[in-house]
């Protein structure tokens, strides 16, 4: 479905991109978080090569990419774009919610066009235009299999990301998914989608808990530093660690059989291209690309991995 969606997407930008734009060269700021773990990386490749594909389809256009590290540095970003290169549209990945929402806030009110990327802002309504992965079914999916991974129950701990809005709605539906299961969360603490953060947290839980029964990470890079504290620890309780993202390292683990990480959910990184093309299109033609574009989640097994395994992909 996704790659349906990102397909007709670019096709339609194709066909209208060299007869529709207007006479002045239209500006299109993008601001997204720096590669500071595996999907952010994914997120910026796809990002960096969309705009540069869509800077010779659409003569008509410019675009402007900046990269943060965190959110002061993004909320600079943006409203350099506004003063300097005066940006008729924003597609912007808030690295936090709460920090970004006054600066995007502000660019809407300008008149410019807001497309706004995965992690929501604080107050609804800013955006022209949401793109985002189905953060309510990635909680949903990934609870589910919880339960059906552990029909009798057990002891668990949870691993958040950065405080965000769909961090939220992951976390929310998650904890409905598992409601009346017999799965008892002991802990539930940020790792905010760092393996290092996700280390640490992890030695924290190993130490106030003799024992834990799965883990759910719901972030590969999250995963990754679960994993090595678990193997650093020596500990051989946990039976398994539920990541997602669909990072290549672990849907081939998934694909081998690996006993610790048995399934991922999928959250595309390539969304951020969905995003500037729709963007671009808004911009060059009368097509109507405003509301919602939600890219479901889909569970990965050993039975179906190698359908999500893409060896040369960055993530």
């Amino acid at each position: 479905m996704k790659h349906t969606k990102t397909f007709i997407a670019a096709a339609l930008a194709t066909a209208v991109g060299s007869a529709a734009f207007a006479d002045d060269v239209k500006v299109i700021g993008v601001s997204i978080p720096a590669a500071t773990h595996g999907w952010a990386g994914g997120m910026n490749f796809h990002a960096k090569e969309t705009v540069e594909r869509l800077e010779e389809v659409y003569p008509g256009l410019d675009f402007v990419l900046a990269t943060a590290s965190d959110p002061g540095k993004q909320v600079n970003d943006i409203e350099d774009m506004v003063a300097t290169r005066n940006i008729d549209a924003l597609v912007v990945l808030p690295f936090e919610s709460d920090p970004l929402t006054p600066p995007v806030q502000a660019v809407a009110q300008s008149g410019a066009w807001v497309t706004v990327v995965d992690r929501g802002l604080s107050v609804p309504g800013i955006e022209d235009l949401y793109v985002a992965g189905d953060n309510s079914g990635f909680g949903k999916v990934s609870g589910e299999y919880m339960v059906s991974k552990m029909p009798d129950g057990g002891d668990i701990v949870v691993f958040r990301g950065i405080p965000t809005t769909i961090d939220n709605e992951r976390v929310d539906a998650f904890t409905a998914a598992i409601d009346g299961s017999g799965i008892n969360v002991l802990d539930m603490e940020h790792g905010n989608w760092n393996r290092d953060d996700s280390f640490t947290v992890m030695q924290d839980f190993l130490s106030k808990y003799q024992n834990i029964d799965a883990v759910w990470a719901s972030d590969d890079d999250m995963a990754i530093g679960v994993l090595a504290a678990i193997e650093a620890a020596g500990r051989s309780d946990v039976q398994f660690v539920l990541g997602g993202a669909g990072m290549k390292e672990m849907i081939k683990r998934t694909a081998d059989g690996d006993p610790m990480m048995p399934a991922n959910v999928t959250y595309p990184p390539s969304m951020i291209a969905t995003a500037i093309e729709l963007t671009a299109v808004g911009m060059t033609s009368n097509a109507p690309v405003s509301g919602s574009f939600v890219i479901g989640s889909v569970l990965v097994t050993p039975e179906n991995a190698m359908d999500f395994y893409f060896p040369d992909s960055p993530f």
